[in-house]
């Protein structure tokens, strides 16, 4: 085999390796985080929105550093529907995404959104974010939110 053909081969071999080495629990994170925000993003629609509160617990703590705090899912759900939904939609910015296991309680997630008005064609909102889920065994559940570093997305996406 010449070398040019042993490159070319490897040059497509190397995103299945990649594709091999990938973490489970970061897939299934990746996954969660999308269900979650794939609810979040259709709530003026009621199904949608209480699917979305389905993913909290009742007594989650959700911190936002313009808006404050929240210690229950109702009050939390309660400024979701009165002040996102039909308003803007999120969308997670990719290369941002981390998990990270939490010893005898979970996973925590972090990374970074922008917020989309106009159907998703202005995108002038940039957060960070932190997820605590807590593992009930058969699901995992969000018990504290910390939505911070809210700025001006200059890049428009």
């Amino acid at each position: 085999m010449t070398m040019s053909k042993r490159y070319f081969l490897s040059l497509l071999l190397v995103p299945l390796l990649s594709y091999a080495n990938t973490d489970p629990l970061q897939n299934k994170m990746r996954g969660l985080d999308a269900a979650l925000f794939d609810a979040f993003n259709h709530c003026d629609n009621p199904a949608q929105l209480a699917k979305h509160a389905s993913y909290f617990a009742k007594d989650v703590e959700f911190y936002h550093d313009n808006g404050g705090g929240t210690w229950d899912r109702d009050s939390m759900i309660a400024n979701t529907k009165n002040f996102a939904c039909g308003n803007y939609t999120r969308e997670l910015l990719s290369g941002t995404f981390e998990v990270f296991t939490i010893k005898d309680f979970g996973v925590m997630t972090k990374g970074t959104h922008i917020f989309c008005q106009d159907g998703g064609n202005k995108c002038d909102g940039k957060a960070d974010f932190v997820m605590l889920w807590h593992d009930l065994g058969d699901k995992l559940e969000i018990t504290r939110v910390l939505s911070y570093g809210h700025r001006s997305n200059m890049n428009n996406k």
